[in-house]
Parts: structure tokens; C-alpha cells; sequence
């Protein structure tokens, strides 16, 4: 099989140079497991075993890891959202956590009496305070100049205390030992029943392949990307890159806050105390693995996904201990977000005999 064809400036190699970098990516960190496990795990075998096979083991771990693949989705797409609007939004968990209270308050109040019409009014709950987090840091930024990555992490470490406070004080559920609101009576249909996986993954593919053709097939998407990625030429061009910063920080502040929503009316159920578990810090790191592109967010959350999964798997079943299941993830994250460049070919000048 040839692996070059010559072009009108010389060779090209046929593999592009994202595929390759990520075939490379995806060899080295298995590698990677194999070793690290082969020198910690008690019984390396039944480890291996677990951590590969056991997110996939059963329609139970099967529907939980798409279930947490969905919500990785649907976060990430917001934060892919803000890089190429030229923000980066570190007020993800903050937009989530308070989303998904938010949603819990409509669900909990006005499901006696709106019925399924309550989760149509939660989901706008949710956009709306996630929404509203992400515009706030927009705005700081065109208006006052504060650095979006500053104000939207000071307020996640501002505005989640006061929603840990309202889950275990005033809205905690009294006839429950947990630190949570109460159960929400009404859910998102589940599709894998007994898992957690619920429509909420339709949604986020979705969502992706939205993103995909606002970003990719319009005349307004050209702009957003243009104007993040090279504001000098966005203004040459007579664009002008400011007043994309509170649209993309509005949006990835939105799909945050959806997030929560699908979270507490898909995932869990109810509320409880830090039910976002970091996903916020997750999404940046499955939008940076996809390099920005929305299609890309589809294995970049596969391979996360399925990476959380297995090394729960292997803590449960083969008695990983938690320290290298955490090095094994962040290690494993590192390699993938690494830009491998493809092997390059001398060009030719013209006239060159073909291979």
C-alpha cells in the first residue's frame, strides 16, 4: 500500500497528522497501563482484565459508562465552545453544580402540578444559571478587562460553597441521612435499564453534531473561529473578536448548566453534595484531547470515559489501590494531550517519478 502520493509542492503523508498523532497517543498509554499495572497491581492479570473489560462487562457498566461519556459530551462541547470563541473557562464545575440545583428546585417544585413539562422548565433552569455564570465572566472581560480564566474560577470558588450549603442546610431532604435535596420524582427516560444511562446521551450526540455544523457549515461559525484563533485578523477582515467573548462564554456556561441537568434528573436521581465530581475539570481536558473539534469530542470522551470506568473496575474487582489508579489517569491524560508530529517526507521540486 503506498503511504505517499505526490502533490503539486512534493509528498504528503496519507495518514493525517492529527489520526497519527492519536494512534500514537492511544499505543503509548496502553503500553503505559500495561507496565504501570504489571509493577503495582497484586494480580496483574485479573487487573488488566478489570480495567479493560470491566466497563463493558455487563449491560449495568456498560450503561454507566455511556451515561458519564454523555455528560463528558455535553461539558466538553461548551468548553470547545469557549476556546474557539478565544475564552477558556475554568467556571465549569461552578456552571454544573449550580445548573443541576437549579433544575432540582423546579423538578422538586413543579412536578405535582406540570408534569412532564417540568423537565422542559428544569433543562431551562439549568441553561439559564449556567448560562448567566458564563456571561458574567464574558462581561467582566469586554467591559473591565479581567481575564476570563481569573474571574470565572473565582467565582466557581465562590458560588459553590453557597450551593454546598444550600444542599445540606435549608434544601437538604430531613427525612434522609444523606446531604442531599430529596429524590426527584420525576426522571429522564432511562434506556439501559438498571443503569444510569439515560436519553440524555441522545441529547448530548446531538448537541455535538449541532456544535459540528455552527462551527464548521456556517458563515457565523467562520467568524467565531476566526476571531479566536487570530483576532489580529479577524479586525483586518472587519470582524471584530470582542463581541464573540460573552456569546462563547454565555454558551459554554449554558451547556454546563445542562450538564448539571441531565446529572440530577438523569444520573443520580437527586442532588446531593458535590454530585459534579469534578466533571468541569474533566471537560477541559476532553476538549483539549479533541483538539477543539467537535466530532473529536466522541472519542476524546470515549477513551476519558472508559479510562474513569476502568480503573474504577480494577479498585473494585482487583484491588488497585487508589493511588496508582489516579497516576495511571493522569498519566495517561498527559500522553494524550501531547501533539505528535507525523514522520515527514523530503519534498520534490516537479517531475518527480511517482511511488
Amino acid at each position: 500500500m503506498k503511504r505517499y502520493k505526490q502533490t503539486q509542492k512534493g509528498y504528503r503523508l496519507l495518514i493525517p497528522g492529527p489520526v497519527f498523532g492519536a494512534l500514537v497517543a492511544l499505543g503509548g498509554a496502553i503500553l503505559l497501563i500495561l507496565c504501570i499495572i504489571g509493577l503495582n497491581a497484586p494480580d496483574p492479570l485479573t487487573t488488566i482484565q478489570a480495567f479493560f473489560i470491566g466497563p463493558w462487562s455487563s449491560p449495568w457498566f456498560l450503561g454507566n459508562t455511556l451515561d458519564h461519556i454523555g455528560l463528558l459530551l455535553t461539558a466538553s462541547l461548551g468548553m470547545t465552545i469557549a476556546f474557539r470563541g478565544g475564552c477558556f473557562n475554568l467556571g465549569g464545575e461552578a456552571q454544573i453544580y449550580l445548573g443541576g440545583l437549579a433544575a432540582s428546585v423546579v423538578l422538586l417544585w413543579g412536578e405535582g402540578f406540570l408534569g412532564w413539562a417540568a423537565l422542559g422548565l428544569a433543562g431551562f433552569a439549568a441553561l439559564s444559571v449556567g448560562g448567566s455564570l458564563g456571561a458574567l465572566a464574558g462581561f467582566l472581560k469586554k467591559r473591565f478587562g479581567a481575564h476570563e480564566l481569573i474571574s470565572s474560577f473565582l467565582l466557581t470558588q465562590a458560588l459553590t460553597p453557597v450551593a454546598d450549603y444550600l444542599i445540606a442546610g435549608p434544601l437538604r431532604d430531613p427525612q434522609g441521612n444523606l446531604l442531599a435535596m430529596a429524590p426527584i420524582p420525576l426522571l429522564l427516560p432511562r434506556i439501559l435499564p438498571p443503569s444510569s444511562l439515560s436519553v440524555s446521551f441522545i441529547f448530548a450526540g446531538l448537541l455535538i453534531m449541532v456544535g459540528y455544523i455552527f462551527i464548521n457549515r456556517t458563515i457565523w461559525g467562520y467568524r467565531f473561529t476566526i476571531a479566536g484563533a487570530a483576532p489580529d485578523f479577524a479586525r483586518y477582515g472587519g470582524i471584530d473578536p470582542e463581541r464573540c467573548w460573552i456569546p462563547a462564554m454565555s454558551a459554554a456556561g449554558a451547556l454546563g448548566g445542562l450538564t448539571g441537568f441531565f446529572a440530577v434528573a438523569g444520573t443520580y436521581g437527586r442532588c446531593h453534595l458535590g454530585f459534579s465530581g469534578g466533571l468541569g475539570w474533566s471537560s477541559i481536558a476532553v476538549a483539549l484531547i479533541a483538539r477543539n473539534r467537535p466530532l473529536a469530542l466522541f472519542p476524546a470522551a470515549l477513551v476519558y470515559g472508559a479510562l474513569k470506568s476502568g480503573s474504577d473496575a480494577a479498585l473494585l474487582a482487583a484491588g488497585l489501590n487508589f493511588e496508582t489508579a489516579a497516576f495511571i489517569q493522569a498519566a495517561v491524560l498527559l500522553l494524550a494531550t501531547v501533539q505528535f508530529t507525523a514522520p515527514l517526507v523530503k519534498q520534490r521540486t516537479s517531475g518527480g517519478r511517482r511511488s
